[in-house]
């Protein structure tokens, strides 16, 4: 016989570790195995009397872990009388031993930001961690503030080659990928051993040695094409700065490259350019329509400038000004009636 109804909604790992956290929190005497599987949230929905409990008691184990690696001071009493018995140990979070140092406290302004940091990484093959910080900063028990934690961000992994990467990395061996560089006709295949997965400008890459060339190479993820294969083939590396010095580098080239664009006032175009990252008016005039923007590849930048349309004209480079022309002429190649000629439209 079961608590709960059988046939109700999972509940999810987070508010499970949470109701346990809280649980233990309030009871100085602390309370037994089957205190804990017959009245928490996310164990009570699954525990039967009289029944078989033992994969309820193995999801109890885990969680008693991973509640430890977050730092809460889990501890377990034996009963006096019953010295050498594990069916009543206790357990409990002892009153104070939780609490933050003297020394150290939060706002609510700041518990509202560290809420959305890890709101942020909750998707994806992050959202574990995620979930174990969400937990973290909630049982501090202090408020934060609702009407920010409306607009809680997130990073999304929609590439396919995230999560085979970052598998490939955490057991160390070698992946197999196609990648199409731009202007190649055919994608070419690499052999790479992944060292880091990080993000720069909101897109994600791999940084590892490419085994073709024996050299570390950058792989934008959004440009491998088809299936990551992962390899029985292990490497071993020492590197421990691999993501620090991939973004070092992605950041280098980001501070070198330069264009300047001329955009129609009071544009979309405009409005959206101005608030990248690094962009900026030519200030020795107060109505020029031209900004400065920092990029890291040129093709993504073109292909973000084409999308405006009209609305932007690529002073400089001449190669990124080529790159866009390239993208719109394909796309009235594409769109226009055959035999209709069409006239060049400038702003």
């Amino acid at each position: 016989m079961a608590s709960d109804n059988p046939g109700a909604a999972p509940v999810p790992v987070e508010e499970r570790l949470f109701s346990l956290v809280l649980a233990l929190l309030a009871s100085e005497a602390g309370l037994t195995k089957n205190d804990i599987l017959s009245t928490v949230q996310g164990y009570r929905q699954k525990f039967a009397f009289a029944g078989d409990n033992a994969s309820l008691e193995r999801q109890f184990e885990r969680d008693k872990d991973d509640i430890r690696e977050l730092g809460v001071p889990l501890e377990t009493i034996e009963p006096l009388d019953e010295p050498g018995s594990n069916h009543n140990l206790r357990y409990r979070i002892p009153k104070g031993a939780y609490d933050l140092p003297a020394d150290i406290s939060f706002s609510s302004d700041e518990i509202a930001l560290l809420n959305l940091a890890a709101m942020a990484w909750r998707e994806g093959s992050l959202s574990r961690e995620s979930r174990h910080a969400l937990l973290k900063l909630q049982s501090l028990g202090i408020d934060s503030i609702e009407p920010v934690l409306g607009y809680a961000p997130r990073i999304r992994t929609r590439e396919a080659a995230f999560d085979p990467l970052t598998d490939a990395l955490s057991r160390r061996v070698l992946v197999r990928f196609s990648y199409l560089k731009p202007g190649d006709l055919v994608p070419r295949e690499r052999t790479v051993a992944p060292l880091s997965v990080v993000q720069h400008e909101g897109r994600w890459h791999v940084q590892g040695i490419d085994q073709n060339v024996h050299e570390p190479r950058t792989f934008l993820l959004s440009r491998i094409v088809g299936p990551v294969t992962r390899t029985r083939t292990s490497f071993v590396s020492d590197d421990t700065h691999s993501a620090e010095t991939a973004l070092a580098q992605l950041d280098e080239i980001w501070q070198r490259n330069r264009a300047v664009v001329r955009v129609r006032p009071n544009s979309d175009a405009e409005t959206r350019l101005l608030k990248k990252r690094g962009s900026s008016r030519d200030e020795g005039a107060a109505q020029s329509d031209e900004i400065t923007l920092h990029f890291t590849d040129l093709h993504l930048l073109a292909d973000e400038l084409a999308g405006f349309g009209p609305e932007v004209f690529v002073v400089a480079p001449g190669d990124l000004r080529d790159a866009v022309r390239r993208r719109l002429e394909l796309t009235v190649a594409t769109h226009q009636p055959e035999g209709v000629e069409h006239a060049e439209k400038t702003f």
